[in-house]
């Protein structure tokens, strides 16, 4: 059975972390919905790269995840938190003891709005430890309970493996790895 997972994303997120979770999830064999929450599904990236996401985040309520994980860049990671609706599924996931996550800002900005990173340990972006809400670890991807972080553009494709890795095993995340070249 496939595995699903939703990313969520905004005008201004960071498309190299975007597609550095989608594209190892999507190779292991997930399905992977990229889920606009804003009012349409066309979104504009970071960096420019025009993003089409494949629904409205409004549009799928009541839709269960294995996996709800929030790519960061700015001003997108602050629309992220600024969501109710993901704010409401990130809650719904840690209570299911589904497992949800995010990188760079989004850790610190959405995360911690919705309450998810209570008593556990976390990353983000440096310039963003200030408001994590515990304390960053320097690690570059951190696992703890049913939440996993990441620092940034950097570490998003070992992030993304790592999510390969959670959902499929090793053993997938290994050949994903090795189908990228990645060493």
């Amino acid at each position: 059975m496939s595995k699903r997972v939703l990313v969520p994303v905004a005008d201004g997120i960071e498309e190299l972390e975007t597609v550095s979770i989608t594209n190892p999830l999507v190779r292991a064999g997930a399905e992977v919905v990229v889920a606009s929450v804003e009012r349409n599904k066309q979104i504009r990236a970071a960096r420019g790269l025009v993003i089409v996401a494949d629904a409205l985040l409004s549009d799928l309520a009541g839709q269960e995840w294995d996996l709800v994980v929030l790519p960061g860049g700015m001003p997108g990671a602050a629309t992220l938190a600024a969501s109710s609706e993901l704010t409401d599924l990130l809650r719904h996931q840690q209570k299911s003891g589904k497992w949800y996550g995010a990188l760079c800002a989004s850790p610190a900005l959405a995360l911690t709005q919705a309450g998810v990173l209570e008593g556990k340990r976390a990353t983000c972006y440096p310039s963003f430890a200030n408001q994590l809400g515990v304390e960053r670890s320097e690690e570059k991807v951190v696992i703890d309970g049913n939440c996993i972080t990441s620092q940034g553009p950097g570490t998003a494709l070992q992030f993304g493996l790592t999510l390969v890795e959670l959902l499929f095993g090793p053993e997938k995340r290994a050949e994903v790895a090795a189908g990228m070249l990645v060493g």
